[in-house]
């Protein structure tokens, strides 16, 4: 149980290395999925050691990455987006109104939030993933979030 002064939750879902700006446009985006029954985990670390900063999973089995850009600086020194392209379905950028749209590459969706939601401003093509890719990203999906579940009902676990 969590009880008041305890940071256990903090620790479970914000690891320090995301700016409030980033933090806000995860809250939009997860609210805005959320309402759209998808499933979402941020921070999923992929098998190729890379961390999405979004997965969603929807009711159909699809997976969305959404890469949060929360500054044009964020945007020019991050490059490794495109690796993504092999663990989802469909791939956006998600940042808010004071970074330019036409910022961000027009064969990636693209989403913008605020901390009460977001919207899809430009959908994102569709690349179904192989059944076999598919299995593995769902299975880790589903394993990230049932431990990040126990961290928070037994905070004094080890090893996880």
């Amino acid at each position: 149980m969590l009880v008041r002064g305890d940071d256990s939750l903090e620790k479970v879902l914000v690891d320090g290395r995301q700016s409030d700006t980033a933090l806000m446009i995860q809250r939009g985006v997860g609210r805005m999925l959320h309402n759209r029954k998808f499933a979402v985990l941020p921070e999923l670390t992929l098998a190729s050691g890379r961390r999405a900063d979004l997965m969603a999973l929807s009711s159909k089995g699809e997976l969305w990455i959404i890469e949060i850009k929360s500054s044009v600086a964020d945007f020019k020194a991050d490059h490794k987006w495109p690796d993504y392209r092999d663990y989802c379905d469909r791939l956006f950028f998600a940042s808010h109104a004071e970074v330019p749209e036409d910022l961000f590459p027009q064969e990636q969706g693209l989403m913008m939030a605020d901390p009460y939601g977001a919207e899809i401003l430009r959908d994102a093509p569709e690349h179904k993933l192989s059944a076999a890719r598919r299995k593995a990203v769902t299975l880790r999906f589903a394993a990230a979030g049932a431990t990040r579940l126990l961290k928070l009902s037994d905070p004094g676990l080890r090893g996880l």
